[in-house]
């Protein structure tokens, strides 16, 4: 059975992992006959966002604590991440991934990778292992992968700009579609990036899904 890492960056669209990206992804490693683990850095967030308004709140959060809703408590922090137990990779997206994974979201093309991010991305690339990342996590490809790296966010010319910035090749995809770099073992997808419902970000994620367990 392939096993699968999946890194967490919360719990909500606005400040952590994108719920709905997160449970597709899960169902669909589960369906294919594989396995998962979900990780997420023991950190507070950048803030916490009042989903219903849209405001910041207080008091802050704590990214693996509320990254544990999802993942029904079955989680480790990412600091334990060791990519020899794993045959592959999955990044969902939500502002998290900008927010609390990296600092896309403030410093767009001046952005940093947390250390344990940067730490189990590379890894995960020079073991030559599969990897996906979907949403806005694509802007960590460049940092992780360097330059000329094949990757989507679908078609945001600005976000598409940035990535270029940072030396990736942007490929534009539509939202049931997913972008893959051979050379890399590397799949990303638009989901809710460019998703107007539940049903068109599930097209290209289980599309990631499958392409990241077949390159296992």
């Amino acid at each position: 059975m392939k096993k699968i890492a999946v890194i967490l960056a919360g719990c909500g669209v606005y400040d952590g992992a994108e719920i709905n990206e997160a449970v597709l992804t899960l169902l669909h490693i589960a369906k294919a006959g594989a396995s998962y683990q979900c990780f997420a850095p023991d950190i507070e967030q950048l803030h916490t966002i009042n989903h219903l308004t849209g405001e910041e709140m207080q008091p802050n959060r704590n990214v693996l604590v509320e990254a544990a809703r999802i993942a029904r408590g079955e989680i480790k922090a990412l600091s334990q991440l060791d990519v020899n137990d794993f045959d592959g990779l999955i990044v969902p997206g939500g502002f998290g991934a900008a927010k609390n994974l990296c600092d896309f979201a403030v410093k767009g093309t001046q952005a940093q990778l947390h250390v344990d991010m940067l730490r189990v991305g590379k890894a995960f690339a020079d073991a030559n292992k599969a990897a996906g990342y979907m949403c806005i996590a694509p802007a960590m490809i460049p940092l992780i992968y360097g330059n000329g790296v094949k990757a989507t966010i679908g078609n945001d010319a600005d976000t598409a700009d940035a990535l270029k910035s940072l030396g990736a090749h942007h490929v534009e995809c539509a939202v049931d579609e997913i972008v893959i770099d051979e050379q890399h073992k590397l799949v990303s997808t638009p989901a809710y990036m460019l998703a107007q419902s539940i049903l068109e970000a599930d097209a290209g994620i289980e599309k990631l899904v499958k392409a990241v367990i077949k390159m296992c």
